[in-house]
C-alpha cells in the first residue's frame, strides 16, 4: 500500500482568520460550500472549531462512495479533519495573499496495492483534488 496525495489550491478574498473560522464552522458554512458529491451530512460533536466530529459521504464516483466520521483539530493555520473509519486526512492550510488568502487542500490515505492501488493512485488524486477545487471556489464565492 502507498500513500496517496490529492491537492487543491485557491485563492480567497478575505483574510487568514476569517477564512479559518469559515472552515471550522461544520454547522453554517461548511454545508453551505460543499460540491454535490458530499450527501448525508450532519454534525455529531461540537459544531464550530476544534473538537467538531462531522459525518458525511463523499462521493468519488458513481461507484465510490467513503462514510467519513471527521474529527476536527484547528491549528494556527490550518484546520485538519481526520476520517475514523479510514487513514483519510484532509489539511486545509490557510496563509496570508495580499489582501485576501492562499488556501491548500491537502489530502492523504493509504492507498490499495495491486492492480487497484496502480489506479486508485493514477485517477483519485485528481478526481478528489475536482472536488476539493469546487469547495475551494465555493468557499471563494461565500466569502467574497
Amino acid at each position: 500500500m502507498a500513500q496517496v496525495t490529492a491537492v487543491a489550491e485557491a485563492t480567497v478574498p478575505a483574510a487568514p482568520a476569517e477564512v479559518r473560522a469559515a472552515l471550522a464552522d461544520y454547522v453554517e458554512t461548511r454545508p453551505a460550500i460543499q460540491p454535490e458529491q458530499y450527501t448525508d451530512y450532519a454534525v455529531l460533536e461540537g459544531g464550530t472549531g476544534a473538537g467538531t466530529v462531522a459525518t458525511w459521504r463523499l462521493h468519488a464516483t458513481k461507484k465510490r462512495v467513503r462514510h467519513v466520521v471527521a474529527d476536527v483539530t484547528v491549528g494556527e493555520d490550518s484546520v485538519t479533519e481526520k476520517d475514523r473509519n479510514s487513514t483519510l486526512v484532509t489539511v486545509f492550510r490557510v496563509t496570508p495573499q495580499g489582501s485576501g488568502s492562499t488556501v491548500v487542500a491537502t489530502t492523504t490515505w493509504q492507498g490499495a496495492g495491486g492492480i487497484g492501488g496502480f489506479f486508485e493512485r493514477t485517477f483519485a488524486p485528481k478526481g478528489l483534488g475536482r472536488i476539493h477545487t469546487e469547495l475551494l471556489q465555493n468557499l471563494a464565492a461565500r466569502l467574497g
